[in-house]
Order: structure tokens, then C-alpha cells, then sequence
């Protein structure tokens, strides 16, 4: 299709070549997940590169295709075994991983219900547990059990009809003569999974040990020995009725169920295993509540969990909604917070220590993983970077569990961009202070600044950006910064408007609110003025007066940046060793990195020194000092007060100062103004001027 003629935007270069590469990746692992229970990778980072391809097909519509995974239920069944076509197509449900997903799937049920005509309908949710297993379908002929399959391709599955006949709570003969077709999940218990590898390990020559229930399930079902298949100790729980009716009758109606909860109940009645923790609630509310109670509870069950599964109760609704290609609309599975993801590393930034050991940090894009959105992970060191060979701009997965510090597990090396190079380890870090230099401990893997003090120095310059004068960022103060920096998620300034909330749970001592709080109080500082940028960045010889000066004389921070020494070196108030440090500081590339990455977060609004509104020229080209505290007046605000008003302020005395504005315990400044005979005042004064 062409995006042009379709009115649909064209996909860049580099995004088709990702799909491309996600798409192949994707069916690999598809195909070694459902046809040779042998996956390479966890559910949850399959799930993710999933996530992923999906996001790029609802930006980019005109790249999926028929054969596309998103559009795929399963894989193709092995040939070892016979070919079932199922008589009703198999589904699998949509992925949901958060309660905004949740609410969003909920409106697009309202949504169909308005356009199906069924708005007026009680709305009821039907919440059942998602065992981890393998699925399989029923058939029963006058109440007996006649096939049962696996899911396959949704059209074609596997007849495993005589290894589900040693599965002691599959029913071979339900208690009423019916005709049916149902539906459920084959698991194996955590306990036997244990045995099993006990079993495997303890042989003369060891077996490979399994790596989860769902997979020993899967691989147990499908044995071609059925007595193997007995030995694993397999069980199900049935959840779903496709078609029933009496023996003989062809109509399905007179005995289904009008509710998915009244299925459940005719399938106990039948005889077949039913999760007994499905619960029907009538609020999305309620579902959050359900999926939070089992979040905690999941892993005092004796069988794996990966979600719960969202149902509408109503079967009339359920028939009004209809399904997509592969889904229904009236469902959705709700999955547990993943402890693995896939994630792109952007960066690698180092972190100085108490003692100036030097740990590698990876900059991540922002990912869900255990439940909070992280952009951070340790790297450890040098040598763990060559074993995992990371490179920036790699995928990789990357493991969080609990509060543990997110772990970066592999790379993802079939989604690695062309002309990628090895990661090469510094010789300087600008961070260690003096000339930057880092030199390896002796016999360990770690390296540290040779410079003494680095961390000290470090630290200084974080407080001093998220002061008051500067980024005023409120509650982060000294020992929040320290925890910061010694867990690597702040080294340069910019990375403090990058944290998330994900991160900071992951620190010890930081509870959610205290995080919640955190995360607020940096995005209020996001706006700046430019004197106050200009004075955060710890620029050498440049204190609060001089940044306002530069501010004043340039208006921009991008002026500044292009400036050149003579240009500083013109300004009023300005001289030589201040200009030649400007100088310096604006031509090193890394703190033009510094300043460039901080436009990216933040925003610089115009003042009176850079000719915002709401400032007058009553105080134009007059100079104020001030000294001593005065009855009403902040120092800091009287000084932007004069700054507002067009003046200019001064931390010393001269023959060019205007007035001297004393209050109580006035220092050596007031007299060197009696000295010199410029004109001293008190706050009234000051006060009056500007009415």
C-alpha cells in the first residue's frame, strides 16, 4: 500500500528495518515456544518484543500484513503427531499490562456496546485466573470423551487424545449425556516440577533441568509415549464451553448458559475441574482490586499464574461484541508486572563512588518491568560489559525483581543496528576531577579515579544545582543526592529530570510516596530563568551575579554557547580570568553535551534580564548592594526585585555602585560606602523607589 495515497504517514528507514528484524526475531522464538516447547527467552520478554511490534504496526498500519505475528494464534503442530481441524476456530485473548490499558479496554467495550445496541445491557465483569499451561480442547459425544487436541495455528492442532486420558481430573465421562467442546489449560504443579529436576539431575549422566511449569507441561502433553505423559502427574482446570447440547440435538442454546460464571458452574455440575477463584464483579474498580489481590497471592498457589483473564459476563453482550482477527472483544488477559522486558540501551554513563570507584550505569529507554517504569540498570563493570559485548543503541533484556536493582540479563543481538562498535572504556572521566584520569584497582575488576575527592566534588556540584538559587528542586536535598550518585542514576545534571519513579523504588529506605514526591518536585523545576540555569551548571569563576550579567547581556543560552572569548570579555562587570574561563568551559564538547541534553528537559523562561513581561525599567542603570538583614525583605528577593526592575545587583562596593541598601548588623560593606560616599539607604527606601 502506498502511505502517501492512503494519507498515512511514510515509515522511516530505521523503523522499517526494526520491524523488519522484530518480525523475523518474533517467529523464531514463536515457533521454539509453541511447536518445540524450547524457548530461548522468558514469556515476559517475548512479550515485550510483542509489545513492541504492536506499537509499531498502530503508528504504522501500512507494515503489518496478514502473515504478521500480531495477526498468528500459536504455531504449526509438530508432524510427529495426527492433525486435528478444530470445528470452531481457537482464539487467544489481547494483552493488557497496566490500569490505563485496563481503562482503556474498558471504554472500547462501552464503545461496541453503544454501536452494537446493547448499551442499555448490565455490565458485568467476569475475573478468572490465566494459568500458565499449555491449552487443549474437549470433544465429547453422549457425555464421553471421543478427541482432545492441543490449540496449534487455531485451525489445526495436535491429537493428544490418548495422553489426556492419563490425566486423572479430565473426566473420560461427564455426568450427563451431552454433546460439547471444552475448553481449558493443562498445567503441572510447581512441587512436580521440582521432582522432575531432581529426578534429571540426579542421573549417572544429568539431563538439562526445566526451566518452568508451563514448558514441562507442554513437552509432558506432547510425548509420544503416553506413559510418559501419566508419569508427569499433569492436571487441568476447563474454563471455557464452545458448543453443548443434549446427546442427539443439534441446538446448543436450550442448555448454555446465559453468564460465563453459569459456564463455569455447568462445568463443576459435568464433572470436569473448575478454578474455584473466578469472582464476578460489577466495576472496573473491582477487576483493579481482583488483580491486585492475586498479584500478592499468585505464588502461594501450587501452579504458575502470568495474569488474570477478564471476561464480560453477559454471553448476550459477548455475542453483540464479536471478535477481531485473533481476539475477542468481550476479553482480555490482564498480565502480572514483568520481571524480564526488552528495552534499548541509549547510553552508558559512569558513576563516581564514596571511595572513587568507577561503576558503568546503562541509560535506557523508559520500560514497565516489575511493576514501575524504570530507565536505569547497573552495568557492574568492565568486565561484565565485554561478557555481555553491550553496545549502545543494542536491545537487551533486562530483569528487575522486587526492589532489587534492575539487571541487564543479555543482548538481543538478532536486533543489533549495522555499523555498531564494542563499547571502549574510558581513559578520563570528568567526573574524578583534576584531569579526569582512571586508573584499574589491582587485581579486581573495578577501576577508580585517580584524583582523591572526586565523590566530594561530585556532590557539591549536585546540591548546588537543585538549590534554591538554581533548579530549586524542594526535597531533594544532600542525602537523597548521595543515595542518587552512589546507585548511578544521576552522573551529569541532566540525568536528574530522566529519573522515574521505577528507579527510585528500586533504591533502599525510598517508599512510594516519598518516590511520587521526588518525581513531582523535579517536574515542577522543569522551568527556569536563564540567569538560574546559567548559575546551576558550575561554570568556574561564575557565581549568581555573573550568570545574571551573561543573561543580561546575551538573552539566550544559545548566544551563549557561540560566543567567543572577546565577547565575554566586553561584558561590564566581566574580567579577564571570568571571560577566559567562559571561554573554556563553552568549548569543551562535553559540556556542550551538558548544556544540549538539558534543553531537552528543560524549559528556559524569559525574565526581566532576558526582556520577559511583567518587569519595568523604573531601577535602569543603577547599581544596588546589599548588606545586612532588613525588617521584611528576603535578601535573595530583594535582589530580583532589583533585577525586575531593570537594575543591576552587586555582592561588593565600588565607586560605580548606586546605593548600598543596609539593614540590621550591617557589615564591612557599609563602610566602605562611607568610604567611598555612595549613597546608603534602608528597605524603606529601597521599597519606595520602586512604587
Amino acid at each position: 500500500m502506498n502511505a502517501r495515497k492512503s494519507g498515512q504517514k511514510p515509515a522511516p528507514k530505521d523503523i522499517q528495518t526494526r520491524y523488519e528484524k522484530l518480525v523475523a526475531l518474533i517467529e523464531h522464538h514463536r515457533k521454539l515456544y509453541h511447536t518445540h516447547d524450547a524457548p530461548e527467552i522468558s514469556d515476559e520478554a517475548y512479550d515485550s518484543l510483542m509489545k513492541e511490534l504492536e506499537a509499531i504496526e498502530a503508528e504504522y498500519p501500512q507494515l503489518r500484513t496478514a502473515s504478521s505475528p500480531t495477526q498468528q494464534i500459536g504455531a504449526a503442530p509438530l508432524k510427529e503427531f495426527s492433525k486435528v481441524r478444530h470445528e470452531i476456530e481457537q482464539w487467544s485473548f489481547d494483552d493488557i499490562f497496566d490500569e490505563d490499558e485496563l481503562k482503556a479496554w474498558d471504554q472500547r467495550v462501552k464503545n461496541f456496546m453503544q454501536k452494537a445496541g446493547v448499551g442499555s445491557e448490565k455490565l458485568e465483569y467476569c475475573c478468572e485466573l490465566k494459568i500458565d499451561g499449555l491449552k487443549i480442547i474437549l470433544k465429547y459425544e453422549k457425555g464421553a470423551l471421543v478427541q482432545a487436541a492441543t490449540r496449534g495455528d487455531g485451525s489445526v492442532g495436535e491429537d493428544v487424545t490418548q495422553n489426556v486420558r492419563t490425566i486423572k481430573n479430565v473426566p473420560h465421562t461427564l455426568t450427563k449425556s451431552v454433546d460439547m467442546i471444552a475448553v481449558g489449560e493443562c498445567w503441572m504443579s510447581t512441587a512436580d516440577l521440582e521432582r522432575i529436576n531432581k529426578e534429571r539431575a540426579a542421573l549417572p549422566k544429568p539431563l538439562p533441568l526445566y526451566a518452568n511449569t508451563r514448558n514441562l507441561a507442554a513437552g509432558s502433553l506432547r510425548q509420544l509415549d503416553p506413559s510418559i505423559t501419566a508419569s508427569r502427574r499433569l492436571s487441568t482446570f476447563i474454563y471455557d464451553i464452545e458448543r453443548v447440547s443434549e446427546a442427539g440435538k443439534t441446538s446448543a442454546k436450550s442448555i448454555l448458559p446465559p453468564t460465563q460464571k453459569g459456564e463455569l458452574e455447568l462445568l463443576a455440575e459435568l464433572g470436569f475441574n473448575s478454578n474455584p477463584n473466578a469472582k464476578v464483579v460489577d466495576s472496573i474498580e473491582g477487576v483493579q482490586k481482583f488483580y491486585r489481590e492475586w498479584t500478592d497471592k499468585r505464588h502461594d498457589l501450587p501452579y504458575g499464574l502470568d495474569g488474570i483473564v477478564i471476561k464480560i459476563n453477559s454471553r448476550k453482550i459477548q455475542e453483540a461484541l464479536g471478535y477481531t482477527g485473533k481476539s475477542p472483544r468481550w476479553g482480555v488477559a490482564y498480565k502480572f508486572p514483568a520481571e524480564q522486558v526488552t528495552t534499548v540501551l541509549e547510553d552508558i554513563v559512569f558513576q563516581v563512588g564514596r571511595t572513587g570507584v568507577i561503576t558503568p550505569v546503562a541509560v535506557m529507554r523508559p520500560v514497565l518491568v516489575a511493576g514501575s517504569t524504570v530507565s536505569r540498570a547497573t552495568l557492574h563493570n568492565e568486565d561484565e560489559i565485554k561478557r555481555l559485548d553491550v553496545r549502545i543503541g543494542d536491545t537487551v533484556i533486562l530483569q528487575k525483581a522486587g526492589d532489587v536493582i534492575p539487571d541487564i540479563v543479555r543482548v538481543v543481538t538478532d536486533l543489533r543496528p549495522k555499523n555498531s562498535k564494542p563499547f571502549k572504556w574510558p581513559t578520563h572521566i570528568p567526573e574524578c576531577g583534576g584531569d579526569g584520569r582512571i586508573e584499574r584497582v589491582p587485581g579486581e575488576a573495578a577501576w577508580r579515579c585517580v584524583a582523591s575527592g572526586s565523590f566530594e566534588q561530585q556532590k557539591r556540584k549536585f546540591q548546588h544545582f537543585v538549590s534554591r538559587k538554581c533548579f530549586d528542586i524542594d526535597g531533594v536535598g544532600p542525602e537523597i543526592l548521595d543515595v542518587f550518585i552512589e546507585h548511578g542514576l544521576i552522573a551529569t545534571f541532566d540525568d536528574i529530570f530522566t529519573i522515574k519513579k521505577g528507579d527510585i523504588l528500586s533504591l533502599p529506605r525510598f517508599a512510594e510516596k516519598s518516590a511520587e514526591n521526588i518525581i513531582a518536585a523535579i517536574q515542577a523545576a522543569k522551568k527556569v530563568t536563564l540567569p538560574r540555569f546559567i548559575a546551576a551548571i558550575s561554570i568556574p569563576q561564575v557565581g549568581e551575579e555573573t550568570a545574571y550579567d551573561l543573561a543580561k547581556h546575551f538573552g539566550s543560552i544559545e548566544k551563549i554557547c557561540e560566543a567567543k572569548l572577546s565577547d565575554f570579555e566586553s561584558i561590564y562587570g566581566v574580567g579577564p580570568k571570568v571571560a577566559a574561563s567562559l571561554a573554556d568551559w563553552f568549548s569543551e564538547k562535553d559540556n556542550q553535551k551538558l548544556v544540549k541534553n538539558l534543553l531537552k528537559h528543560v524549559t528556559i523562561e524569559k525574565d526581566a534580564a532576558t526582556g520577559g513581561a511583567g518587569g519595568t525599567k523604573k531601577l535602569e542603570g543603577l547599581s544596588f548592594v546589599f548588606t545586612g538583614s532588613m525588617p521584611t525583605l528576603d535578601r535573595d528577593a530583594a535582589q530580583q526585585m532589583v533585577r525586575d526592575n531593570g537594575g543591576d545587583v552587586s555582592g561588593s562596593v565600588s565607586k560605580k555602585t548606586s546605593y548600598v541598601v543596609a539593614g540590621e548588623e550591617a557589615g564591612s560593606k557599609l563602610d566602605k560606602a562611607r568610604d567611598l560616599g555612595v549613597p546608603i539607604i534602608d528597605e524603606a527606601a529601597f521599597l519606595k523607589m520602586l512604587k
